[in-house]
């Protein structure tokens, strides 16, 4: 009875004593979802932090291309790329000459003239936009010189020159090192034919017009270099191209 109770009181005093907490591990039904949660705040912040730059990346607007001196389509359009062909015809209802005096009317009258250009370089505007000269063409042209029959051909010589377009509308011409603008002009005359020679001392100057796409020349002065003396000693030329184009599109200046 004694060792009985003893042991019962010692199972009893064992039983009573204070047991140390069991330890936390990640198992533990109240630290799981604990754990679990700051896994996945962790996670997402994570994400968010590495999502956020292409977001702002692709909400922000693209960033607009340069214009350039010379474009399609209307100002600040595409721009023109280097190499492109520009080429026009003269404006509707308009004829180049080359008279003998820049107020007078005698000279050359041509119905029909074209020009080709090749694009070598368009900077962003403003600017100047550079291009080479290789093709100018007249035709259906006549004289009202006395002693003249008619005008057999009108070819422009040298070729290419090169042609600087500015964002003010300014257009130059000018030759290649050593040579001159010229022209060579054919005619039918009373003696027969004679063939004169036209050279430009300083180049061209034109203007470029955006309202309906134009390159105009208004009394460039050539000079007579060589040939008949039925050819004027010197000519003023006069000429309006509209609309200039590239693949089919009108060339605007910026």
């Amino acid at each position: 009875m004694y060792g009985e109770g003893v042991t019962g009181r010692q199972r009893w005093d064992a039983d009573a004593r204070p047991r140390p907490p069991p330890t936390p591990t990640l198992t533990s039904g109240k630290r799981q979802p604990r754990m679990r949660m700051r896994s996945l705040l962790s996670l997402t912040a994570a994400a968010a932090a590495f999502a956020l730059p292409v977001a702002v990346a692709a909400s922000a607007p693209a960033a607009a291309a340069d214009v350039a001196v010379l474009t399609t389509g209307s100002v600040g359009g595409p721009n023109v790329a280097e190499g492109s062909t520009i080429s026009a015809s003269l404006a509707t209802g308009t004829t180049a000459t080359l008279y003998s005096s820049s107020t007078g009317t005698s000279g050359i009258t041509c119905t029909a003239s074209t020009f080709t250009a090749t694009v070598s370089g368009n900077p962003t505007a403003p600017g100047t936009a550079t291009e080479s000269l290789t093709g100018q063409t007249f035709s259906g042209c006549t004289s009202n010189v006395v002693g003249v029959l008619g005008v057999t051909s009108v070819t422009v010589n040298n070729l290419p020159y090169t042609t600087a377009v500015s964002s003010d509308g300014s257009v130059a011409v000018t030759p290649a090192s050593g040579t001159a603008i010229q022209t060579t002009v054919v005619l039918r005359t009373l003696l027969g034919s004679v063939s004169c020679v036209y050279q430009a001392a300083s180049g061209l100057a034109g203007t470029a017009d955006n309202t309906d796409n134009s390159i105009k020349f208004a009394n460039q002065q050539f000079s007579r270099t060589s040939g008949s003396s039925l050819c004027p000693a010197s000519g003023f030329w006069t000429a309006k191209y509209s609309p200039v184009t590239t693949g089919g599109e009108p060339v605007y200046v910026n």
